[in-house]
């Protein structure tokens, strides 16, 4: 027999907390929703976040609604799993995430003096510190960077944790002879022959370098490779509509004219 849908006269997360009920209900509930776990939903909840991220980039408020909700499910997912394993529930959830924004944040609900963007900062930082002393948490100046974010900027926040204590480069100068380096050292390894995870060891060093150049730089580095992601997407797209017009397909095309057609699209995106 069908459930009874939660009625719209709840508040909307609510509503929603009873819908994952509904759903997780071994008694008439999902048969997909209830086969789940932490470890089968993280995938999902990483990619609506990055869904989420992809709304605002694009400047799409309305679809940001709707992904702002499939991320919100995400959680309250996780929260009622949590629950059914009498561990916590989505009250728990917000009570601490509530809990922490106030003691994160002293210059609004205490007496803390921090009135500047960079001083805010410092005192987030030392919060977290405090918080990750108090629960007998690894002190080293690298702790609490999540081993799960994208690699490069992962890098990013590792190198700029490094900073913080001193170990850095001096200016975004500096760094270019290193970036040099482990060109030279790559390409060594690519002349010997070196097998593949010699050759991934040596990349990596020259992305987590370049990785370091960013920050210096005071640049995103998910963010500017993400912008050539897009830039690149789209002169790609524009040579493939360029032969498409002469009836021609990409794999008909030898690559000197591919060559010529994508330095004739940047230089129309010049000329434009």
């Amino acid at each position: 027999m069908p459930k009874d849908a939660p009625p719209e006269t709840l508040s909307g997360i609510d509503r929603l907390i009873e819908v994952m009920a509904a759903l997780r209900d071994p008694d008439g509930g999902c048969p997909w929703d209830l086969k789940q776990d932490f470890a089968t939903i993280a995938p999902y909840t990483i990619e609506e976040a990055y869904e989420v991220a992809d709304a605002i980039h694009r400047g799409d408020l309305a679809e940001l609604k709707d992904e702002l909700g499939d991320l919100l499910l995400q959680v309250v997912f996780h929260a009622r799993m949590a629950e059914e394993a009498a561990a916590f529930d989505f009250e728990a959830v917000a009570q601490g995430i509530a809990d922490k924004m106030i003691r994160r944040h002293p210059h609004v609900f205490a007496d803390h003096g921090a009135d500047t963007p960079d001083a805010v900062k410092a005192s987030w930082e030392e919060t977290k510190a405090a918080e990750r002393a108090a629960k007998g948490q690894d002190h080293s100046a690298l702790a609490g960077v999540a081993l799960a974010l994208p690699a490069l900027q992962r890098a990013e926040k590792l190198s700029k944790r490094a900073a913080r204590v001193g170990f850095t480069w001096p200016d975004a100068g500096t760094v270019f002879g290193d970036i040099e380096e482990e060109l030279d050292e790559l390409r060594a390894e690519i002349d010997a022959g070196a097998p593949r995870d010699r050759l991934e060891d040596e990349l990596g060093d020259v992305l987590f370098t370049v990785a370091n150049l960013a920050r210096l730089l005071g640049v995103d580095p998910e963010a500017a490779l993400r912008r050539t992601n897009d830039k690149f997407t789209k002169r790609f797209q524009a040579m493939e509509q360029s032969f498409a017009a002469e009836g021609r397909v990409l794999t008909d095309c030898a690559l000197d004219e591919m060559d010529a057609r994508w330095d004739a699209v940047k230089g129309a995106e010049t000329a434009g």
